[in-house]
């Protein structure tokens, strides 16, 4: 009688007929705190082990699939009709205490949604993101970033995330949604509750009364501000519609933002690369952004897909119904496809691919470079605090995300509120 091939062994055939889901190899947990710290040597360790797919596990007992192959990728993200974003047959067998189901359960948006619910819901989003008019929202960036700066500069140091990232990304966001300040604020608490796990079920009831107050002050009082562009649309989504696409800008907005804003500063005050080069005007911050959406992208490991049937993708079946997920971080720095100077490259999946791209790069894109350029102009000799060490990675499966961004400078006087301190260009998409 033969004997059963180990996963390892039967790589060797030319199709393996099993799963990363059913393999009986341990799956790689992305949900302590060992993977956060060091996510890249994990990824390296994969790649030997696994090739292009790996079985993971998202949080204790969540089985999924992880994408690390940059052409397997690709080739997901441009086949919705094999690969679904729908993820509702595969929620009715998940725990409803499970940490990450406000995460990743099914709403009614086109990133939670397939065929003509998802047209329909991309038509809207996508329309109502671009008629914000980028050069107002580079004066509102700068209205939010000086008052700021000007709340620390004579202090001689910071935290960065909490004393200017967060409040500059979460004002941008209200203003482009048109939200006041104090639904904004019950918005954020809610967002860190369903994206940290922690209390996520009163998370997920506190961000839908807030946003149900939002849409029907916008109803009541139209703006130009994309909740009342939703409302306008054509598509004519109905309150749970609305509700739930202006959750997504909040829940993507804030998160990717800050922590794309966050890790290029870190990258840009470590790596002699690019602080010289940037703060000299060699390099832009843009090419800073960039850099950090190759390597640490705000969103590392997500645009996750639900396969209808199960598929054979590089030699691997994957199962039916199950959480496919497309790790960023990992395929942008597949050696099959990186080089060795990535300045002026822009082939990342940090902002997905294919029918499910973000359609908010531009927005992204300005508020983020706006927000470090403002920084670095009045504070040019910022650096780490070496009083706090290094800095720490927040765990989780999905982000990127650091704990704080302690930095010292020298004391400097205050800026001048009407001043034109950023070297502003028009926005490249």
């Amino acid at each position: 009688m033969s004997t059963p091939l180990s996963r390892t062994q039967a790589r060797s055939c030319p199709v393996f007929h099993g799963s990363p889901i059913d393999s009986d190899d341990p799956r790689v947990p992305l949900h302590l705190p060992e993977f956060a710290a060091d996510p890249h040597s994990t990824y390296r360790q994969m790649r030997r082990q696994y090739g292009s797919l790996v079985p993971v596990e998202l949080a204790a007992g969540v089985p999924a699939t992880l994408v690390i192959g940059y052409s397997t990728a690709v080739r997901i993200l441009n086949d919705p009709e094999h690969f679904p974003a729908d993820p509702r047959a595969w929620q009715k067998n998940v725990p409803a205490d499970c940490p990450i189901l406000p995460l990743l359960e099914w709403r009614p948006t086109a990133s939670r949604s397939a065929g003509a619910d998802f047209t329909r819901y991309r038509q809207a989003i996508t329309a109502s993101i671009d008629a914000v008019d980028l050069y107002a929202l580079h004066g509102t960036v700068e209205q939010i970033a000086i008052p700021l700066i000007n709340s620390f500069c004579q202090n001689g140091g910071a935290d960065l995330i909490r004393q200017y990232v967060f409040p500059l990304v979460f004002g941008a966001v209200n203003d482009l949604l048109g939200c006041p300040p104090e639904i904004g604020q019950r918005v954020a608490a809610a967002t860190a509750a369903i994206v940290e796990g922690v209390d996520a079920e009163n998370g997920n009831r506190m961000m839908y009364e807030a946003l149900l107050e939002l849409v029907m002050l916008k109803r009541a009082e139209p703006r130009s501000d994309i909740t009342s562009h939703l409302l306008q649309h054509p598509a004519e989504l109905d309150e749970m519609e609305l509700v739930n696409h202006v959750a997504q800008v909040y829940g993507t907005g804030i998160e990717f933002l800050l922590n794309l804003i966050v890790n290029t500063l870190l990258l840009i005050l470590t790596d002699d690369r690019f602080g010289g080069s940037v703060l000299g005007g060699n390099l832009s911050s843009r090419d800073a952004l960039d850099e950090v959406l190759f390597n640490d992208p705000p969103l590392a490991n997500l645009l996750i897909t639900y396969p209808r049937q199960p598929i054979l993708v590089d030699g691997v079946w994957l199962p039916a119904h199950q959480p496919v997920v497309i790790s960023m971080a990992a395929c942008n720095n597949d050696p099959t496809i990186r080089a060795e100077d990535q300045t002026g490259n822009r082939s990342h999946l940090a902002w997905g691919l294919g029918p499910h791209a973000c359609p908010a790069q531009s927005l992204a894109y300005l508020i983020a470079q706006d927000a470090i350029d403002q920084l670095l102009d009045a504070l040019p000799e910022m650096q780490l605090d070496p009083a706090n060490g290094t800095p720490t990675w927040r765990p989780g499966p999905f982000h990127r995300a650091l704990t704080a961004l302690p930095v010292a400078f020298p004391p400097s006087a205050p800026l001048n509120a009407h001043s034109e301190s950023v070297r502003w260009s028009a926005p490249r998409s």
